[in-house]
């Protein structure tokens, strides 16, 4: 177990690494998350490992249980702080073991992996991390775990396949490519389906719609 967490440890340090060397007009880009910019997705990062119990409790109770509301609500409350305060927090927390309660460290890695790119690809940067580091997110995205509407529902029977790693899941026609491209669409997100070849192709733009 303790090898499953340095992954997510050393993932989230090399996201710090991204973070700062982002300056000025970046931060307001759009990101690939609906209606966050880069800045926001930072403070949806940092509030996730920074905000209290007592905090935590009591916007969940203003969400009324709806995570996604919940999620949103708590971004906002951080995003009121410059860059630089929220990645100082993202910072001291990358040693963090929290993990959303039932679902285990492949969540946060899913978590650092995906909002990764949700801030590099419309950025243009190359993230440039170990296809190995994509396998646990893979095996999370597929695995039937409730994404606690974080993720978007309904994804096709398709067969997914790695390019770059010995990973094939589902059953249906084929989408493969590359574990970074493959996992950002299986996460919802379609400015890499493209880069996704495969008869299931067209099933996954329909779902991406």
């Amino acid at each position: 177990m303790a090898a499953d967490w340095e992954l997510v440890h050393a993932e989230r340090a090399a996201l710090v690494e991204l973070f700062g060397e982002i300056e000025g007009p970046q931060w307001e880009v759009a990101s690939l998350c609906e209606s966050w910019t880069v800045h926001d997705v930072l403070a949806h990062l940092a509030s996730a490992l920074d905000v209290s119990t007592a905090a935590s409790v009591k916007a969940f109770v203003a969400a009324l249980g709806r995570p996604k509301v919940l999620i949103d609500n708590l971004t906002r409350a951080y995003a009121v702080r410059s860059s630089a305060e929220l990645l100082a927090i993202y910072a001291r927390h990358t040693q963090s073991r929290f993990a959303p309660p039932g679902l285990g460290w492949k969540a946060p890695l899913t978590d650092v992996m995906v909002h990764r790119m949700d801030v590099a690809v419309p950025l243009g940067i190359d993230p440039a991390r170990p296809p190995e580091s994509w396998r646990p997110v893979l095996e999370f995205l597929t695995s039937g775990i409730p994404m606690l509407g974080s993720m978007r529902g309904g994804r096709p029977k398709v067969t997914w396949r790695a390019t770059d790693l010995d990973w094939t899941r589902g059953s249906g026609p084929e989408v493969a490519g590359s574990a970074e491209d493959v996992g950002l669409t299986l996460a919802g997100r379609g400015p890499r389906i493209d880069a996704l070849d495969g008869p299931g192709c067209d099933a996954v733009r329909r779902w991406l719609g």
